[in-house]
């Protein structure tokens, strides 16, 4: 089969590899659509700890079974499926503190989507692994992971009717997280550098958008737009120290900063101690997902609650991977559709 395979940073190249040979409790899918998303731009230009080279990217994806293994009974060849790109232990110290997302044995990590063909680990397919509905595509269906990390976020925000909130950040999560947050019935409020994002934002519910390249003092824009007081919940869409800083400055007393965006290693940030404790700012860091939260993520995309199809800019052949990668690199787009 054809597969976009990882060698080192910035060097990818499209090779002929063995199909994936899959064991009894697994199933091989013929993938139909991969997504691109921020974790890929991330392996590209610096690799993985869990991903040793030589490995094929991609992770969010939707397919046909073309093979199912002895063991596996729920899934049959030819369904169209949808899976997560991993599964909790449910063994370990955090599986056992209810805290999925946090899993100790998280080797069980899911690469390999920009590929033809690709195998669905067991613990995938018990856990994570979802038939998909004549009315859901394939592109719908494979934001399911991306989605399933939101509906954390959402989840662990506790946003009440009439909340108003600050998305930093209108890439891909941060317009998924305007979409759920105008579902729980908040004001929103968006922030991004850039024109079209801003303006699929306002298209997607956004009740104000702010162009950050358009005003000095981010924070104090959004308190003159909340009264002088901020935010009830500060979402952090974007991946870096400082965004993450003025995310928690934005936040109103007793109000939430959701801390999304994963930044750089070795990084840190300030925290105004005046704000933090006298104003009782609960700060809240949020990362992958749970079974659970992909169950609901798969709900929302079967129940059509999301406009996903707008945040896919463009489609390509397998063909063109490294011209997605490319586009990706120069922060072009939003998502980019790759079709095998």
């Amino acid at each position: 089969m054809k597969a976009a395979v990882y060698h080192c940073p910035e060097k990818v190249r499209l090779e002929e590899v063995s199909l994936p040979r899959i064991k009894e409790g697994e199933v091989l899918v013929r993938v139909k659509t991969a997504l691109t998303c921020g974790t890929d731009r991330k392996l590209y230009l610096r690799g993985h700890p869990l991903f040793p080279p030589p490995f094929i990217l991609g992770h969010e994806f939707a397919g046909d079974i073309v093979k199912v293994g002895k063991k596996v009974k729920k899934f049959k060849k030819g369904m169209r499926v949808v899976a997560a790109n991993s599964a909790p232990c449910h063994h370990c110290f955090y599986c056992k503190l209810g805290k999925e997302e946090l899993c100790e044995n998280f080797f069980i990590r899911l690469s390999g989507a920009f590929a033809e063909y690709i195998a669905i680990p067991e613990p995938i397919v018990k856990d994570n692994l979802f038939e998909i509905p004549k009315s859901v595509s394939y592109q719908e269906a494979a934001f399911l992971e991306p989605l399933a990390c939101v509906v954390h976020g959402i989840e662990e925000s506790q946003i009440k009717l009439g909340d108003t909130v600050v998305i930093n950040g209108a890439g891909p999560i941060g317009l998924l997280f305007l979409q759920l947050a105008k579902l729980q019935g908040a004001r929103v409020i968006i922030t991004d550098l850039s024109k079209e994002r801003l303006s699929l934002a306002n298209k997607l519910g956004a009740d104000k958008t702010i162009s950050v390249a358009r005003v000095k003092d981010e924070v104090k824009t959004i308190r003159e737009l909340t009264e002088g007081r901020g935010a009830a919940i500060a979402i952090e869409a974007v991946g870096s120290p400082e965004v993450w800083e003025r995310t928690i400055a934005m936040a109103r007393k007793g109000g939430k900063a959701i801390l999304f965006g994963g930044c750089p290693s070795r990084t840190s940030i300030k925290i105004d101690t005046e704000l933090f404790h006298y104003g009782e700012l609960t700060i809240k860091g949020v990362f992958h997902h749970t079974p659970d939260y992909v169950k609901k993520a798969f709900g929302l995309i079967c129940h059509k609650s999301t406009n996903t199809d707008s945040l896919v800019t463009e489609r390509y052949p397998l063909s063109k991977i490294n011209k997605v990668l490319e586009k990706i690199v120069g922060h072009q787009g939003l998502k980019f559709a790759i079709i095998p």
